[in-house]
Formats: C-alpha cells, structure tokens, sequence
C-alpha cells in the first residue's frame, strides 16, 4: 500500500512468508490487507467477520472472538491489559475530542455526529495488533496459494470483463494491466474477501487505544473525510481490522491521495465501482514511480561460487553488470534492456531461485512493504499475460523455524559477536545481515536465509 498505507496494509500483512522476509514491527504497525482476509489468522490473526464492540473478556460463544484481556506480546505500555481498559473507557472522550480536527478538515458538525454517535472500541483488535504467531508459512507455500489456478482463470475473466476500463487506464497512466488485475486477485480475491469491519470503528479504536493512535488517529479523519464528502457510503466503508476497505485495500489517507473519479459522476467509489477502482489503483502505482512499458524484474540462475553478500537492496547494478558475474535469465532469454539498473533478490537463499529486481518491483513494495508480496503480485501478473511458472524449483525440503527456534538463532547469532539487537524471534534486515556474516565465516554461501541447517550450525552439532 503506498508510503503510510504501506505500513498500514501489511501488519498482517504477511505473517505467511517466510520470517526472513517480514520484520514483525513493520507487520505489527500496518494493517490486515486483502491476503489476511483470504487467509484467516495466517498473518496476524484473523479478520473476523463483523465486528462488534468488544469490552473484555466476556462476549458472545459465536461470531467474532472478543479481546482476550491479556497484555500485548510487544510489551509496550500502551499494550498492557491496564492501559487498553483505561483507554476504553475514556473512549467517548477521546473519540469527540476529535472533533476540532475533523471541524479544521472541512467535516460538518452534523455529520461528525451522525458518523460518530454510537462507536465502541474494538477490543480484539488489540490482540491481532500484537499478535505474533509461532510458525509462518515459507515463500514457496505462500506463492502456491497465490498464484493458483482459479485465481488465474478469475483474473483473465476480470481482465476481459473490463477491457474498456483496462484499456483507458493503462493509455492515461501508463500502468501494466497486468499488475491491476494482479493487485485486486490478490488482496481480496476479486471482490470477495475485503474485510467485513467497520472502518470508522476499527480506525476509531486504534486511534484512541494501543500504541499506534497518532497514525491511526490520520485515518480516522481521513474516513469521516472520505463520508463528509460522499465518495462512499458507510456501509461500504468496511474492511481489515486496521481499516483497509475496497477490493484492492486503500487505507483512507492512501484513499484522500490516490483515488480518483474514472467515470465522471462525481465521486470516487473504490469499493463497487469498477472504473474508479482500476484508475485509482493505476494512479497509485503511477504517483509511487511506475515506469511504463517496463516490467518489475526477472527470475535469474546465480552461478556456483557466486558472492551472496551482493544479494542486497541497497547494492544495485546495471543487468550488463550482473550478466558479467554470471547471472542470466533462467529461461535463457536475452535481457531486453542490459542498461536498466536492478538488485539481485534470493529469498530462498542459494538453493533457490534468484531474481533481478528493477524499479516496479521496488514500486509494488510501496504499495505493501513486502518482499514475497510485490514478488507475488508481479509473478501473477506474468501468468496473467499468458507467462509460464517459475523455472527453478524451491527448497521444498526446508521448513520454516518457529519462533522459538528464531529467537534461539539470534540469540546464538548475538553470543558469537554477529547481531547487536535484542533478540525477539522477528527476523528483519538486522537478522538477516547478521546471519549472512556468520555464513561468511563459516565459509557457507552468505546468502541469509534461515535454515534448521543453519541453526544447527550455530549449535556448533
């Protein structure tokens, strides 16, 4: 999702890729997009249908589950079960202390209270806030249920479905597609699992509860600005449980940036209208750095012996560069542009495949801060045109660690002088880094993927 939406679409955003792939914190910040929705509670926990006020530990034995009264797993102050029922209870308060602010951004009185008369807190959402599940998916299981058959066969028949759309879109911004189409199978499915939470409620809670209420406290305005003016109505202001709505997931500051009005009739509808929802996805994509006519990156081969510290965002180089080290298309194909400049990703490490990463790719991760997520959506995109399945196989023996084992590794990491942080069991960049060295030392490929071989190595078995 885009710069601020990029943190707030992902915070389940994406429990299911490998660990290696997501720092927690940047999960923990962002909200539930559309995969959460597909996937139930394979990020953060699940988007559980309707919601409803939540006020403890008590509720109702079916339907959505209530808070769970407990204390955050990120220990933050605000997160301790004192602090979320202290903040609950002055909620009325804080919610109409809000006012001034709406009042300044052009929100009427009338609609101020109309929208806000009887909100209550979310209390579950605490808990999804802060969730950190023990296992997560690896990439390879991630991609498999991604990028399927059926979604496939949905995705050509929603291509052809809004030809007309499609086609003005790409002439006026200059957006693959490809990669719309892409983006809208993927976060809800085509249209079918977009979150059934109220977006006011939800934003409205995060606002005043938790240890996000200055971020959240933006999307709140932003939603009643959203209802102020009459792009959407209420009820289809419903998504994830940190506000993402529509069948592509903008979060309503994203929404007040990005979306536009396609057809002409006054209001941006991204949630029923096809039109508005396809030209504001392509305006996002164009206004975060889209370049026309090219693609997002390339499968490669990584010869034997190859140098995997080079396998790193911020080391860059020319495709003629990378060819000249060995790398080339896995399909034997020429480069059809050796001047464009691109890094070398490996999620899987040296067993895997490799991937030459150009300037849409680094676009799409703005759309949702995700390595295995902008490599999902740009892999769907090519099948979508007609392209074929990867062509080297992933480490399929391997499994993810838990996080009980995560956190021993960087505790290992940290006793032999590799990683300076504070061991938690969420793998990021810092993790990541540290591993790679360790690998270097040993004489292994430098490659940062976390393996149990790896793990046992730092065992010293």
């Amino acid at each position: 999702m885009r710069p601020t939406a990029g943190l707030a679409k992902l915070s389940g955003a994406t429990m299911m890729a490998a660990a290696l792939l997501f720092p927690l914190e940047v999960r923990a910040q962002a909200s539930n997009n559309g995969l959460s929705n597909l996937f139930g509670g394979i990020f953060s926990g699940p988007n559980a249908g309707p919601s409803q006020p939540a006020q403890g530990t008590d509720g109702p034995k079916d339907g959505p589950k209530p808070w769970s009264g407990e204390d955050g797993a990120s220990g933050h102050p605000l997160m301790t079960a004192a602090a979320i029922r202290q903040a609950a209870a002055n909620f009325d308060a804080c919610v109409q202390s809000m006012w001034p602010d709406a009042a300044r951004r052009g929100v009427t009185q009338e609609n101020f209270q109309r929208f806000t008369t009887g909100l209550s807190p979310d209390l579950r959402i605490m808990d999804l806030m802060d969730s950190q599940p023990e296992f997560t998916k690896s990439i390879w299981d991630y991609l498999d249920i991604l990028v399927n058959d059926n979604r496939l066969a949905k995705g050509k028949e929603v291509l052809a479905k809004y030809k007309a759309q499609f086609d003005a879109t790409e002439k006026t911004y200059g957006v693959d597609r490809y990669i719309i189409a892409s983006i809208w199978g993927i976060e809800s499915n085509y249209s079918t699992q977009m979150g059934d939470r109220s977006v006011l409620q939800s934003t409205a809670t995060l606002a005043c509860i938790g240890r996000r209420q200055a971020y959240f406290k933006d999307e709140f305005l932003s939603a009643l600005e959203i209802l102020n003016r009459g792009d959407l109505r209420p009820e289809q202001l419903r998504g994830s449980w940190a506000g993402a709505f529509g069948p592509t997931q903008f979060m309503p500051t994203a929404f007040k940036r990005f979306a536009v009005d396609g057809d002409g009739d006054g209001r941006r509808d991204v949630v029923d209208n096809p039109t508005d929802l396809i030209a504001s996805t392509a305006n996002n994509l164009k206004k975060d750095g889209w370049q026309a006519g090219q693609t997002w990156g390339f499968e490669v081969t990584v010869p034997q012996g190859f140098n995997y510290m080079l396998a790193d965002r911020a080391k860059v180089m020319t495709i003629a560069q990378w060819e000249k080290l060995g790398v080339v298309r896995a399909n034997r194909q020429p480069f059809p542009h050796p001047a464009e400049k691109a890094y070398l990703l490996a999620p899987a490490g040296a067993a895997g495949p490799g991937f030459l990463m150009l300037q849409n790719y680094r676009v799409i991760m703005k759309y949702n801060p995700a390595e295995a997520y902008a490599l999902a959506i740009g892999h769907f995109a090519d099948r979508l045109r007609g392209g074929q399945p990867f062509v080297q196989p992933w480490p399929r023996q391997e499994r993810e660690l838990s996080r009980t084992e995560r956190l021993e590794l960087q505790q290992l990491l940290a006793q032999r002088g590799f990683y300076k942080g504070t061991p938690d069991g969420q793998f990021g960049g810092q993790t990541r880094e540290a591993l790679r060295n360790f690998q270097a030392s040993i004489g292994a490929p430098a490659d940062g993927f976390a393996s149990s071989d790896m793990l046992e190595r730092l065992r010293g078995r």
